[in-house]
């Protein structure tokens, strides 16, 4: 059953112990980012599991979060907790709850002594701040990630400062760009399936079918004409910014495209190909300036959940580390 309610520590360890629901009465007033953005609706669904709808500036509307808290969350009223954040992909109906539908995040860290932090990043938002021409300001996924998500999980949910971050698709790239764009916010980043090269042969058309999509179909609202406005491509670019990633553990996975172990008979798909080529150059680039990550190319396997499920775990241990775990 789920039981709705404004902003209720005190709440959910009666929730948790008691196994009973209580009034919104014993709800604290809640927390704000510093912008203004706030926590206007929150749902648990169970004692680990809460939906928060965010009032948020940067995007100019609502968006939506899902935590995972830690076993022991509600029963240490006064620690804080490394937190991990969960970045989806392009065109997923179930947004901000795909990976906890679609993998075993839940289950997997049962045991780990992190939050978990799966924010919406919209149809195709790019976890970036769109350029639309100068003429206006939202959405910037960006702040409404690093500034207003992370400033109302801290603040109202007991989120500590050691961070990691890991993505899949344009989830992948977000992690990357999250972490050179605020270097030292994320002590670990991992891209699974990712873009890091948005520049790279044939790149920036794949990114326009991305947003086509997604039902976006003048893809010069993102960052512009690739030529044209070259140095905002460039600066949005986790290739051209390697230097901002030195010092932060990085996981770097993909699959070529064909059919592969945790596929279907006769499956394959044009998008693996596309973010193996993006994320070899990537890794490249990272090699030549002497910055260490964790590589994993894979071989056969397509664009999907079994392999970012298993990408999860299987880069746990450089995330376990940035979290201090």
């Amino acid at each position: 059953m789920k039981r709705t309610r404004r902003w209720g520590l005190l709440a959910l360890a009666m929730v948790t112990l008691l196994g009973s629901p209580v009034p919104a009465s014993a709800a604290p007033a809640p927390v704000t980012a510093d912008n203004g953005a706030k926590v206007v609706e929150e749902t648990w669904l169970d004692a680990r599991t809460v939906d928060l709808k965010i009032s948020s500036p940067a995007l100019g509307t609502t968006g939506m979060v899902r935590l995972l808290v830690p076993a022991g969350w509600a029963a240490q009223p006064t620690r804080t907790w490394p937190t991990l954040f969960l970045l989806h992909g392009c065109c997923e109906p179930v947004d901000y709850r795909s990976w906890d539908q679609f993998t075993d995040v839940k289950a997997f860290t049962a045991d780990k002594d992190a939050l978990v932090v799966m924010p919406t990043g919209g149809p195709a938002g790019m976890y970036t701040k769109w350029w639309n021409f100068g003429l206006r300001s939202t959405p910037d996924w960006d702040t409404f990630h690093t500034l207003e998500v992370r400033q109302i999980v801290e603040r109202g949910y007991r989120a500590g400062t050691r961070r990691a971050v890991a993505g899949l698709s344009i989830g992948g790239y977000g992690a990357l760009a999250y972490s050179y764009k605020h270097k030292g916010m994320f002590a670990a980043a991992a891209s699974y399936s990712g873009v890091p090269n948005t520049l790279n042969q044939g790149a920036p058309l794949f990114i326009q079918g991305i947003l086509a999509r997604a039902g976006i179909f003048n893809y010069l609202e993102l960052w512009g004409d690739s030529w044209g406005m070259r140095p905002l491509w460039t600066a949005n670019n986790p290739y051209d910014n390697v230097d901002g990633l030195r010092g932060t553990a990085l996981y770097i996975s993909c699959g070529n495209g064909k059919t592969g172990p945790l596929d279907p008979p006769g499956q394959s798909d044009i998008f693996e190909p596309q973010a193996l080529a993006s994320s070899v150059s990537f890794t490249d680039r990272l090699k030549a300036k002497g910055i260490p990550a964790t590589v994993d190319y894979y071989g056969d396997g397509t664009h999907s959940w079994p392999y970012w499920q298993r990408a999860l775990r299987n880069s746990w241990p450089v995330l376990a580390g940035g979290l201090g775990l």
